[in-house]
Formats: C-alpha cells, sequence, structure tokens
C-alpha cells in the first residue's frame, strides 16, 4: 500500500509503524514548527532517509492530484494544522489519528480538557476523513486510563505511546477495518482553549488551580503575582487555613514564590515575567 503522511515528531510512531507493516511512503506533509509540540526534526529526517518529498506549505488539490499521479492509496494524517481538502476525488483513503475518545473531544486540542474535567480514561481514535472535523466513521481506537495526577505531559506521552499500539493494528488490518468502520454518533466538538481558561485565580481552591496547572503544563498558564502579569509552567500546592487575601504573595525564596489561595498555598516552581505589551507610537 502506497501512502502520503502528515504529521510532526509527536506522532512519529504512527509513521513508524506503517513502514513496519510494509506500507511504501510516497510524501511527507507537515508544518512549520513553532514550538516543541509543533517540532518535526525526527519526522523530516526519516522522510529524507526514504528519499520522499517534503512538504511544509498548506495541502491543496494540486498535491492530492500530485498524490494519485504517484500511485498513492491513501493519506494518513497524524497532526496536521489544516483542513484535508477533497481527498475522494483523487484517492482511494485517507484516514485520521485524533487524540480523543471519539465522538467525545471532537476539535483541535482536546488533552487539556480531558484533565480539567478530571476524565479517568482517554484514548486515541483513527477514523477516516470526513467533510466535518473528526466526524468520520471510525476504524479503531487505543483506550488507556488517566491518573487522577494527570498533567498534560504525561497525557501526551501516553498518545503518543497508544497511537503506535493503534497504528500498528490499522497498518496491519487495514482494509478489514476499513470496511468495517463504525459511523460515529452525535458527539462533542472541544473549542480551543481560550486565554480565560489559562488564567489563574488564585481565589479558587488549591485543587482545582493545580488541576488546572497540570491541564496546561509547558502550554503554561497566566496570573498575576504583586500585580505583574506572569506565565506558570509548574507549581505545587497545599491546603493549610489562613488568614490571608487570596494571591496575597506569602513567601519567597530565591525564584520559589508562594501565593496564598482560597484555601491553603500555591507554590510557584517554574514562572517568570510576561513580556510587557508593545506601545504604539504616536
Amino acid at each position: 500500500m502506497r501512502f502520503a503522511i502528515t504529521g510532526c515528531d509527536r506522532y512519529l510512531n504512527v509513521f513508524e509503524e506503517f513502514l513496519r507493516a510494509g506500507w511504501e511512503p510516497v510524501k511527507l506533509f507537515t508544518c512549520p514548527a513553532t514550538d516543541l509540540l509543533s517540532a518535526n526534526t525526527r519526522m523530516t529526517k526519516m522522510a529524507e532517509r526514504r528519499g520522499i518529498p517534503v512538504q511544509q506549505a498548506r495541502m491543496h488539490d494540486d498535491d492530492l492530484r500530485d498524490l494519485r499521479e504517484r500511485g498513492c492509496d491513501a493519506l494518513v494524517v497524524a497532526s496536521y494544522d489544516w483542513r484535508i481538502g477533497n481527498w475522494p476525488a483523487y484517492l482511494k483513503h485517507a484516514i485520521n489519528f485524533h487524540p480523543s475518545p471519539l465522538p467525545v473531544g471532537r476539535g483541535p486540542y482536546p488533552l487539556v480538557r480531558a484533565i480539567l474535567e478530571d476524565r479517568r480514561s482517554w484514548a486515541i481514535t483513527c477514523h477516516k476523513i470526513a467533510p466535518q472535523f473528526d466526524t468520520g466513521d471510525i476504524l479503531a481506537a487505543d483506550t488507556f486510563a488517566l491518573h487522577p495526577q494527570e498533567c498534560h505531559e504525561s497525557l501526551n506521552l501516553k498518545l503518543q505511546m497508544a497511537s503506535g499500539r493503534l497504528a500498528r493494528q490499522v497498518a496491519t488490518d487495514f482494509e478489514s477495518l476499513w470496511n468495517r468502520a463504525q459511523p460515529q454518533s452525535s458527539g462533542e466538538y472541544w473549542p480551543l482553549f481560550t486565554p480565560a481558561e489559562r488564567t489563574v485565580d488564585f481565589a479558587s481552591p488549591v485543587d482545582t488551580i493545580l488541576r488546572q496547572l497540570r491541564a496546561f503544563g509547558s502550554l503554561e498558564c497566566f496570573a498575576f503575582a504583586n500585580e505583574e502579569p506572569i506565565y506558570v509552567r509548574r507549581a505545587l500546592g497545599w491546603t493549610e487555613a489562613h488568614g490571608l487575601a487570596p494571591n496575597t504573595v506569602a513567601h519567597v525564596d530565591n525564584h520559589t514564590m508562594v501565593i496564598a489561595a482560597a484555601d491553603g498555598y500555591i507554590a510557584l516552581l517554574d514562572w517568570g515575567l510576561l513580556p510587557a505589551p508593545e506601545q504604539n507610537s504616536a
């Protein structure tokens, strides 16, 4: 089976498993890397070792037509910033690996909300690509447990490992899974999180704040300390009675800052000042 793939390093396992199953790659589509989550160095190096072209610009109909001319049988999507066009006009198959237990968690990045909602299990799902995002018939899914103290980074790693298991299953039994794919029921679309959802309110309980910080992790939360805007990547906290107003700086130890919350304290371990907004010149 000849295939093209979209993806970044987080889903390198998907590329590897299709190759192990004997699929023949014809092209890699990826996106310009803007942060750690979108890094694509390992993915592009693997494509280059295989001697296949790499495209970082958005895929258009001309690209799909080119895939058909290259004898491509299937498009495998494993992370991509842009909508896939009218692929049925050019290809026989197109599938997507989506990081949620569809039909729950449709949308661009459901990991954060999975932790905010304190989910006890999660999944990655392989489905046919449909005109509406993440609504296509489901080929298979890999489900795994979530820990009560799950964080963004641990869920991201679990999804990477699950994507490899799922890709192995799909690549080795593709035609059967494609033909037996099941339609989705009505589901939930989860839009990308907002700046307000990333902003910490120190008047909240400690457990609520810690879950929020775990959910965003390296994506960072925003807060105010000493009336200065800051970002927070990592913190710890504990419940303890006190008479301080929430958001009061209770203690400082070098770069660690302890801030009063509604029912205890939050210790900011990895944080920094946000840059001041640029002023328009007169």
